[in-house]
């Protein structure tokens, strides 16, 4: 499932779906395309594929962005959906992750035809991520996060607020 820094999930729940509109999270950010992912946390391939692009993009990110040394408390964006789980029930039993970018990500049904019809594409349905794994630093914080191509909806899900 993993291939250096790409991954293709399994299938796992949206959340917070922006992905034929770019949406700016907080006043002055920059709009982005943006999704949460939330991966059951019985897809052990899933998640072993996002460790491995994570030290595929450490790596790759030692001479370039962390000074010829990984660091010791990398940051990862990969959550523990429990964790908030009293106020998001739908996050019990999930790693959350949220990706974005700044390019139109591709969204395909499952046999790979566009969607055109953006009220087919919510928050609640499930669908297959194409993700890349990148280093980043952010003033004192060093990390890997995830960049988003591209969303395959595999079938409907129950609407999230």
């Amino acid at each position: 499932m993993a291939q250096g820094t790409k991954v293709v999930t399994g299938e796992c729940r949206l959340s917070y779906v922006h992905l034929f509109e770019p949406h700016a999270i907080n006043p002055g950010d920059d709009a982005k395309y943006s999704v949460m992912l939330m991966i059951p946390k019985k897809d052990k391939a899933t998640l072993a594929a996002l460790h491995e692009a994570e030290k595929a993009a450490a790596e790759a990110g030692k001479s370039t962005k962390f000074g010829g040394k990984i660091p010791a408390n990398l940051a990862s964006i990969i959550r523990d959906g429990d964790e908030s789980a009293e106020d998001y029930p739908e996050r019990a039993g999930h790693w959350i992750m949220s990706v974005s970018t700044t390019r139109k990500p591709g969204v395909v049904d499952s046999s790979v035809q566009p969607i055109m019809d953006e009220s087919e594409v919510y928050s609640g349905m499930y669908a297959r991520a194409s993700i890349n794994a990148f280093p980043y630093t952010y003033g004192n914080k060093k990390g890997v996060s995830f960049g988003l191509s591209h969303i395959m909806k595999t079938r409907d899900g129950e609407p999230l607020d």
